[in-house]
């Protein structure tokens, strides 16, 4: 599907919004807004992955993480009920500031609906848009963080998010993560978690 001139708005709005996150990263010697590059590899994997994906579907990957330092993951409790209630108001925020810039660019009600539904991973396994959406989550995950990942946890721990990340994604996420390029030690952690 073509981008349209209000999807590339929506692009520059998002993107201007997650350019503030004070977290940054370093691409090849630039310290660049972590939230950011994050919504532009949501793009372009979605882009790869599903090439003819909704505007809602594409509005809901860029948008996926919009000014998440806001909601900071020690404003919650360090458990697992902390940290699950943390990610259930994450989506909310999200959906509701995907919402607000694109109210603001005049979008129809109907896409609206359908990105903040999208961001709040409704009916997951169930409805097709948002499984595709999740995929591409744990896709981005798999490509950009997991190897760094890996090196700050234990062994342990990392088969059992491999573990969680699998148990996400539709068969087709499956086909595509196994194309991926991995380390050895990544590949041998993957392959371990898939016979475990």
């Amino acid at each position: 599907m073509p981008i349209t001139n209000t999807l590339k708005k929506a692009y520059a709005l998002f993107d201007e919004a997650n350019a503030k996150d004070p977290n940054t990263e370093k691409i090849k010697g630039d310290l660049v807004p972590k939230e950011l590059i994050y919504g532009q590899r949501m793009t372009q994997t979605l882009e790869k992955y599903e090439p003819k994906a909704s505007e809602a579907l594409k509005l809901a990957a860029r948008a996926q993480h919009i000014c998440r330092w806001e909601i900071p993951r020690n404003s919650y409790p360090m458990d697992r009920v902390g940290y699950l209630k943390w990610r259930e108001e994450l989506k909310k925020f999200h959906a509701q500031k995907a919402s607000q810039i694109l109210q603001g660019i005049h979008y129809d009600s109907e896409v609206i609906d359908r990105v903040t539904f999208l961001l709040q991973k409704k009916k997951l396994k169930k409805d097709e848009e948002t499984q595709v959406l999740e995929d591409v989550i744990c896709l981005v995950f798999l490509d950009f963080y997991y190897e760094s990942f890996l090196e700050k946890h234990t062994e342990e721990k990392v088969v059992d998010i491999l573990q969680k990340t699998w148990r996400k994604m539709s068969e087709n996420g499956h086909q595509a993560a196994l194309k991926l390029s991995f380390s050895e030690k990544a590949l041998a952690l993957i392959q371990s978690a898939l016979n475990g």
